[in-house]
């Protein structure tokens, strides 16, 4: 529709819309909370309409309508008002289109500017009897426009998610005709609405509905459920030959509702689109477009055709209706909700991802050629530089490739990869440590030293007479022995394996902090004193 459909009516005029009005009128339920981007529930207001006597303990059918900003909801939602107020007056004689002279409920007015935000519902429930004569509590609800300047892509998300959780009839409302990127926007709200619900027996949502405005090709598809039918039948098939991403995308919407409808809506007239001082006259409206919404209304508010909200199949009352909104509205507010991406972000984001990739995998590559299992044992000092070297070509790799989203975005990735990088030459680092004879080795030939080293001081202390130390000594060979033996064990059988790390974290503590002061130097001393005897022996 013509994105001039909006102007403030009298009984919008409330303070803020935050509290009940004295008369029928737009109450604010969700409010937005614009410095951080989040929504609050107004439970005081919401608790006042569900829980009233009249209605607590009814079943409700509610109807929602949701859509891109400036795109005439409120003004559509007032012609609903209309006909559930002709309803409830009981004058079925009377044209209910024409039961009032200038549009009223719902504020609308002309402009580009946002007029809605949060989340709005009429203040008074309307009741109606079903086919079965039963007594229905009809809501409508009117919702933020997505895609203004102020909101932020989870704003919208949060929004059009609330609301197809919420409603039992949700309308989709979009201009001209069903494009890609309606669809688009569609399965990344409905899906940020099934990743809030987790686990939810059969299709997450109910009914909807595509309400197509300002169609402008009747010769193509006539106005109406028929035509609609056919365009929706056309946007949502799927072929073998079709991109894999758009079969997606249509099957992932289809698995959504119960039911899916469309509906082509005629153009209102110049004079609506234009006119800055329209202001809801009828006989300024196109005959074609009151025609249209004599047929739309009813399929969705007359007896036969109401339907009632359901969770998991089963009907839920005003009263339990309050509950799932309390629990949808902090779903929303908690930390556990991601926050969802624009197209954009995400492929960038997939872009810098494949990246990272390439460059660990380049990384990955070179390393193995250095130090994998084929290749043999390398000192410390060599394995780092070459670490270093294979890092580098890897960050080079990663920063000529040509990326999405800018060097800012990328800095984040370029961090990961070298987060990534670090942790897998910690696995490197363990097998070529594997390689080295003594490091694998170390435990039982310290514990083999130790027991020689024991049985050598034992031997000396008895020799001069202070077999009280000496017995010290063989407490620790006996000690030493037993180690041994579990490690053994531990390491044959693989039982124990605790008792095997206790005694290697033993080791490597003793090591580090004992023998390896004490044996290095003297292996050196001892290598030098060969070295110097061969010479001698040579001259």
């Amino acid at each position: 529709m013509a994105e001039v459909q909006e102007k403030p009516t009298q009984l919008s005029d409330v303070a803020e819309l935050d509290e009940m009005p004295s008369q029928p009128g737009p109450v604010k339920i969700v409010k937005p909370v614009e410095h951080d981007h989040t929504f609050i529930l107004n439970k005081s207001v919401l608790e006042s309409i569900l829980l009233d006597p009249k209605y607590v303990d009814k079943k409700v059918a509610f109807v929602s309508v949701a859509g891109a900003f400036r795109k005439g909801k409120s003004f559509l939602l007032n012609f609903f008002l209309r006909y559930l107020n002709w309803r409830e007056q009981g004058e079925p004689d009377a044209d209910w289109i024409t039961s009032q002279e200038k549009l009223e409920g719902f504020s609308w007015r002309g402009g580009a500017e946002r007029d809605t935000n949060g989340m709005l519902i009429w203040s008074r429930p309307f009741v109606l009897k079903d086919r079965n004569g039963e007594d229905i509590v009809v809501l409508l609800m009117d919702t933020q426009g997505a895609f203004d300047s102020l909101s932020t892509v989870k704003d919208c998300a949060t929004i059009f998610a609330l609301s197809t959780m919420l409603s039992s009839v949700q309308i989709y409302n979009i201009s001209h005709n069903i494009q890609e990127d309606d669809l688009q926007h569609l399965q990344l709200f409905t899906e940020y609405g099934k990743l809030a619900l987790e686990q939810n027996a059969g299709k997450p949502f109910q009914n909807l509905l595509f309400m197509v405005r300002d169609w402008s090709y009747p010769y193509d598809a006539e106005y109406g459920f028929q035509g609609g039918q056919r365009i929706l039948e056309k946007s949502l098939a799927t072929n073998p030959t079709q991109h894999k991403e758009l079969r997606q995308l249509r099957e992932q919407i289809k698995t959504s509702f119960e039911s899916i409808q469309c509906f082509l809506m005629p153009h209102p007239g110049l004079k609506v689109a234009r006119d800055q001082y329209f202001r809801g006259e009828l006989n300024e409206i196109e005959e074609d477009f009151q025609a249209n919404l004599k047929v739309l209304i009813p399929s969705l508010l007359d007896s036969n055709n109401l339907v009632v909200k359901t969770v998991n199949g089963l009907p839920i009352t005003c009263r339990e209706l309050l509950q799932y909104f309390k629990s949808y509205v902090d779903i929303f507010q908690g930390e556990n909700m991601p926050e969802p991406k624009t197209m954009l972000q995400a492929t960038a984001e997939a872009n810098n991802l494949a990246a990272v990739a390439s460059a660990k995998a380049l990384y990955t590559r070179n390393m193995e050629e250095i130090c994998g299992g084929d290749a043999a044992y390398l000192n410390t000092e060599t394995l780092q530089a070459e670490h270093n070297r294979c890092l580098n070509d890897a960050v080079q790799l990663f920063k000529k490739t040509r990326k999405m989203g800018g060097t800012e975005f990328s800095i984040v990735f370029l961090e990961r990869l070298d987060e990534d990088i670090n942790e897998q030459y910690k696995h490197f680092v363990k097998v070529n440590n594997g390689k080295n004879l003594f490091k694998s080795m170390r435990t039982p030939a310290v514990l083999v030293f130790l027991m020689i080293a024991d049985y050598v001081f034992q031997e000396f202390f008895q020799f001069i007479g202070l077999d009280s130390v000496a017995g010290i000594f063989t407490s620790i060979f006996t000690l030493v022995a037993v180690a041994l033996c579990l490690w053994a064990y531990a390491r044959y059988s693989g039982n124990a394996r605790d008792v095997a790390a206790f005694v290697d974290q033993a080791v490597n503590w003793l090591w580090e902090n004992c023998l390896r002061q004490f044996l290095l130097p003297a292996s050196q001393v001892g290598l030098q004193f060969a070295a110097n005897a061969a010479s001698k022996k040579r001259n």
